[in-house]
C-alpha cells in the first residue's frame, strides 16, 4: 500500500504560564475565584482576549470536589458564552495540555487555553486517592497514597538504588536547600521531609501555533515532543523500583535525542525522584542537568495542577532564557502509574 500523504507538522509552543499562590486551605475561595486570576494572568501576558482562544481544555477531579461534573462550575471563570470549543480531562492538567496540543497539531485551532485546579483541603486526600486503585483487590484494603509510596521507597532502599541520606538531600534541595532533617516518620521509611505538602491551587498555560506563537511572545517554548504511557493497573505485577512507562514516553518524545539543560519532574515523594532520574538517564556521569529548580511537587503539590506546573515551569525557564532544551514530566496514579513526558526548546 502507498504511504499516506501527510502535510507538514505544525509547530506548537507554550507562550504563557501562570499559577496561583498555593495555600494549605482555600475554604474562603471557590474554584472559580481560584481559577479566574490565573486565567486573566496568562491572557494578559499574550494580549489575547477570551474570544481569541480557539480551544479550551481543563483538568480537575470530581472526587476532590465531591460532586459530579464539577468542572462545569469552573467554566464561569473562563466565560462559556458565546459558546466556546471546550473539553475536560479527569486528570492532571498535563493531560489537558496533551489534548490541546493534538487539537492544534490537527489544525482545528491556532491557540488553546489549558488550565487545571485542585482543592484538597475540604477532604482527606489520602483517602480520596484510594479511589484510583483496582476496585476488586486493592481498594477494599484502603491502602492510602503515602503508604503505597512508602512501599516503593522501601523497595528502592532494599534494592540498593538509594539511601536515607540521598532522600533527605532531595527533600532539602526541593525546599530551598535548608536541611531541617527528615522530620517525623509518616509511614516507614517515609518521613515528613519525604512527602509533599497538601495544598490548593491552580495553573494555566496558553499554547499557540507557528507564527501566531512568535507574534505573542519574544521567545516561544516549542513543544518538540510529547507522549504519555501507563503501567499495569495491578501494583503486584510491577517493579516499583523502575518506571518503564516514563522511559518509553521519553523515547517517543525525543528526550534522549540530545542533552537537556533542565528537567522538571513531577515527583511528589523523594523516592520517586530517584526512580524518575534513573528512568530518564539524568544521573549520567558528568551530567549538569538542573533538576526541579522550581522546587517541584515537594515544594507545592496542588493535586491535578502539579503536572501542568512542571510543563509550565520548564516553558517559563526557556522563555526567560535560562534553558535552551528542557524536559518536563507529569504523573498520575499510585507509584508513578501514568506518566507524561514533554521536550521543549527555545527558538533555533
Amino acid at each position: 500500500m502507498p504511504e499516506p500523504v501527510r502535510g507538514p507538522v505544525r509547530e506548537v509552543a507554550v507562550v504563557a504560564f501562570g499559577q496561583s499562590e498555593h495555600v494549605p486551605d482555600s475554604a474562603e475561595t471557590s474554584e472559580v475565584e481560584m481559577v479566574m486570576p490565573v486565567l486573566h494572568d496568562v491572557l494578559a501576558q499574550t494580549g489575547l482576549k477570551a474570544r481569541d482562544i480557539g480551544f479550551t481544555c481543563s483538568g480537575s477531579s470530581d472526587y476532590l470536589a465531591g460532586r459530579a461534573f464539577s468542572f462545569t462550575m469552573a467554566l464561569d471563570g473562563v466565560g462559556a458564552w458565546p459558546p466556546i470549543s471546550e473539553s475536560h480531562v479527569e486528570m492532571d492538567g498535563a493531560w489537558a495540555l496533551y489534548e490541546a496540543w493534538v487539537k492544534i497539531l490537527t489544525g482545528e485551532a491556532d491557540t488553546a487555553l489549558v488550565y487545571a485546579y485542585g482543592k484538597s483541603s475540604p477532604g482527606d486526600l489520602r483517602e480520596v486517592l484510594t479511589r484510583q486503585l483496582d476496585p476488586y483487590y486493592v481498594a477494599p484494603l484502603w491502602p492510602d497514597s503515602v503508604a503505597l509510596a512508602a512501599l516503593q521507597a522501601q523497595a528502592l532502599l532494599d534494592a540498593g538504588h538509594t539511601e536515607a541520606r540521598e532522600l533527605a538531600a532531595i527533600g532539602a534541595r526541593s525546599r530551598g536547600g535548608t536541611d531541617t532533617g527528615p522530620g517525623r516518620q509518616v509511614v516507614g521509611p517515609l518521613c515528613t521531609g519525604d512527602c509533599p505538602p497538601v495544598v490548593d491551587g491552580a495553573a494555566a498555560v496558553i499554547l499557540a501555533a507557528g507564527d501566531t506563537a512568535r507574534r505573542l511572545t519574544d521567545r516561544p517554548a516549542w513543544i518538540r515532543g510529547l507522549d504519555h504511557r501507563i503501567e499495569a493497573h495491578s501494583l503486584g505485577v510491577r517493579d516499583l523500583t523502575d518506571s518503564p512507562s516514563t522511559r518509553l514516553a521519553a523515547e517517543r518524545a525525543g528526550a534522549f535525542d540530545a542533552p537537556v539543560d533542565l528537567a522538571e519532574l513531577h515527583a511528589p515523594f523523594t523516592s520517586q525522584e530517584v526512580v524518575l532520574r534513573r528512568a530518564l538517564r539524568l544521573d549520567a556521569p558528568g551530567s549538569t542537568v538542573r533538576v526541579n529548580p522550581s522546587g517541584g511537587a515537594l515544594a507545592a503539590n496542588p493535586v491535578m495542577a502539579a503536572g501542568l506546573i512542571r510543563l509550565g515551569e520548564a516553558a517559563a525557564a526557556i522563555q526567560r532564557g535560562e534553558a535552551d532544551r528542557a524536559l518536563a514530566h507529569a504523573t498520575s496514579g499510585p507509584c508513578l502509574q501514568q506518566n507524561l513526558v514533554g521536550v521543549l526548546e527555545g527558538e533555533r
